[in-house]
């Protein structure tokens, strides 16, 4: 197809040697924004010019700076195919990412080899054959380290679509990037090996994807060591519980074990898919003891990652288990010498209490919430807090509001203002489920504190808070309990105190009706209109919007913003201040 049938103009050829002359330009950001323009080039010189002269142009263009060959990597990868002819011309592409895979940055490298699986993905299998293989080949034989790491992550895309003796030349290929003199090499092939073994057979994984696995679980390096563990939960799943207790029970304890914490961390990470991926079975014959063993390792950073799968691994297990052997180590974690291990318990503890029931929650779990609500690291309180919601359901609200209460009121005040913020957006659970008079009597006083509190996201969230109160108790409650102070904070001398009244407004507005905006909000928020201070002038034009809004729906409604809102907002379009002028302008168009 030529150039003016794809609809180009002569006079737009031009441009795309300007584009051609950037690729070759001295300035880095010219040829950045050039590489960014490589589709537009290839649009422009049509499929049969963009693989003769624009591919080789671009395969010989690898003598560059990182960042523009990472761009360069990364435009390769977005279905250049179509630019070149389609899916048929698609290998040529892999010319120039080879070039790339073999580059010193790292980051060009791993981009290089995405965009060449990506490539296959619209490949023939003659193609892969022809053109993929060969690639894969020359990489994975390489002279440099940088083309035999790269090629570890190219051998999954293609395996399942290959014929059976090619595939066993790949599972050889894959085991010398296994026995690698190179680390950097090893490495990527314990990273890739994972995705690798999903696409062999059974009888294969024990052939050959076992003894790769087991040379590279005990290499000397614990950078190669600790990527092992992906790729033994892969294994694991394709195994029958015979098969693993035979093949790798042996390798689970010694990465569980390993004397490189990094090891053990990432066995920790993923300890709960291990678990599911050997079976129940095992778990409880021979995993409770390798987890408690993590649970009470040396390094907070694997006990704060053994942590995180309390929950999830203790649904393997029996109830009597998890007492026996769980909670005595969720105890001691409770009052571990390093905040982030207190922290990650935090975070899961309430995982624990639908497994253990009502009766075992009450007696072993209870005083634990109490002692981390009390923490003097803020993250612990605040984990603690906003997980308690799964705690109501199993011991009930009467028990935890008697219980922890007093501890939640205390940190209602507390230093660090996202636990404040916390306890603000648990309290209307809390209150729907204490009741009216309950509220009233303890909470209530404590909510409308907030309003005046120093810090911004505080009075933000304590004004929606209010909202969400309104919506559980209704609209009457709040025109006692909430409305009166909420507009007694209007005449404070504090511009603060009365930007929060005009800010609570325009929050709780929509949960209250015509007859309250009427009798007991509007007359003091349209005297805030003609407050000194422009900020709360405009916030009051926004929140006679929302008023408009919220109102204008019913002809009670409407007759309240025309009779009262539209005067006040007129008035203030004439207001010496341009975002009042803009606010009330804007306000206008939703009144009228």
């Amino acid at each position: 197809m030529s150039n003016m049938e794809q609809g180009f103009q002569p006079d737009e050829i031009a441009p795309i040697a300007i584009l051609m002359d950037e690729l070759r330009s001295e300035d880095v950001q010219l040829r950045l924004n050039a590489i960014h323009s490589i589709p537009t080039i290839a649009l422009a010189l049509g499929p049969d010019r963009a693989r003769e002269e624009l591919v080789p142009f671009l395969q010989d263009s690898v003598d560059d700076e990182d960042e523009v060959l990472l761009a360069l990597a990364e435009e390769l990868g977005k279905h250049f195919e179509e630019y070149i002819g389609g899916g048929e011309h698609a290998h040529i592409i892999l010319g120039p990412l080879e070039n790339l895979s073999t580059v010193e940055e790292t980051l060009v490298r791993e981009k290089a080899a995405e965009s060449i699986t990506k490539v296959a993905a619209v490949l023939s299998q003659a193609q892969i054959e022809q053109h993929y293989i060969p690639l894969l080949k020359r990489l994975s034989q390489g002279e440099w380290f940088t083309a035999r790491t790269s090629s570890a992550a190219l051998y999954a895309a293609v395996y399942a679509k290959v014929t059976p003796a090619i595939q066993d030349d790949l599972r050889k290929g894959f085991t010398s990037l296994g026995s690698d003199d190179t680390p950097m090499v090893r490495r990527a092939a314990a990273k890739w090996l994972g995705p690798l073994l999903e696409h062999f057979s059974p009888q294969h994984i024990i052939s050959d994807g076992l003894p790769i696995y087991r040379k590279l679980q005990q290499d000397d390096q614990d950078s190669v060591r600790l990527l092992t563990v992906e790729d033994l939960i892969v294994i694991a799943k394709q195994l029958s519980p015979a098969e693993v207790k035979e093949q790798l029970l042996r390798q689970i304890k010694q990465s569980i074990g390993d004397k490189s914490w990094r090891v053990r961390y990432m066995a920790a990470q993923h300890f709960n898919e291990l678990a599911e991926a050997v079976g129940v079975e095992i778990v409880r014959e021979e995993l409770i003891g390798q987890y408690v063993q993590l649970l009470k390792d040396n390094e907070a950073e694997v006990r704060s990652a053994s942590a995180s799968q309390i929950p999830g691994f203790s649904k393997l297990l029996d109830k009597e288990v998890i007492l026996a052997r769980i909670v005595p180590c969720v105890r001691d974690l409770s009052q571990d010498s390093s905040q982030h291990v207190r922290a990650a318990l935090a975070n899961q503890i309430n995982g624990l209490a639908p497994l253990l029931g009502k009766e075992p929650t009450i007696e072993h779990l209870l005083p634990l919430f109490l002692q981390l609500l009390k923490d003097e690291f803020p993250e612990v309180r605040l984990n603690i807090i906003s997980k308690l919601e799964t705690v109501n359901t199993v011991i009930g609200i009467e028990l935890l509001s008697e219980s922890l209460l007093p501890a939640i009121v205390e940190l209602a005040e507390d230093k660090a203002w996202r636990v404040r913020q916390a306890i603000i957006e648990y309290i209307p659970l809390l209150s729907k489920q204490l009741g009216k008079p309950f509220f009233d009597e303890q909470l209530g006083n404590l909510c409308m504190s907030w309003l005046g509190d120093t810090v911004y996201s505080i009075r933000e969230a304590a004004t929606v808070n209010l909202k969400n109160l309104t919506e559980v108790f209704g609209v009457e409650w709040a025109k006692v309990a909430i409305v009166p102070k909420v507009m007694s904070m209007g005449s404070h001398p504090n511009y603060l105190f009365r930007m929060t009244t005009v800010q609570a407004i325009a929050t709780i507005v929509p949960a209250l009706n015509v007859e309250i905006m009427h009798s007991d909000i509007l007359g003091p928020l349209l005297e805030l209109a003609k407050d000194p201070i422009p900020n709360i002038r405009f916030n009051v034009a926004k929140a006679l919007e929302v008023v408009a809004s919220t109102f204008s729906g019913t002809p009670e409604g409407r007759a309240l913003v025309q009779d009262r809102v539209v005067p006040a907002l007129q008035i203030q379009k004439n207001d010496s201040d341009a975002d009042v002028r803009y606010f009330a302008t804007r306000a206008l168009q939703k009144a009228i």
